[in-house]
């Protein structure tokens, strides 16, 4: 399953220590979670798309970057799986 990952910064002070956790580790994600992409948003806020089987891994990446950010991970569904459930619901 895809998870969308999206955050923003709750304390700009916090960017240091956000950057130099982020240089430190490149940002991997936990065993278990793939990084399908990330992006940088100028405005201190970003998203990230991770592929996970289990959510655990996606709940252990959110948590280490709490402190820093606020962060939110929600299933998504690709086209072609969100599609037919529009086509029934609606269609």
């Amino acid at each position: 399953m895809k998870y969308l990952v999206m955050w923003h910064l709750t304390d700009p002070s916090s960017l240091r220590a956000a950057a130099e956790r982020f240089l430190d580790n490149g940002g991997t994600p936990p065993e278990g979670a793939t990084l399908v992409g990330r992006w940088f948003g100028t405005n201190g806020k970003g998203c990230a798309v991770l592929e996970a089987s289990d959510p655990k891994p996606v709940f252990e990446l959110v948590s280490q970057w709490q402190e820093f950010m606020q962060m939110e991970a929600t299933p998504a569904l690709e086209d072609d799986d969100a599609g037919p459930i529009f086509g029934k619901l609606f269609g």
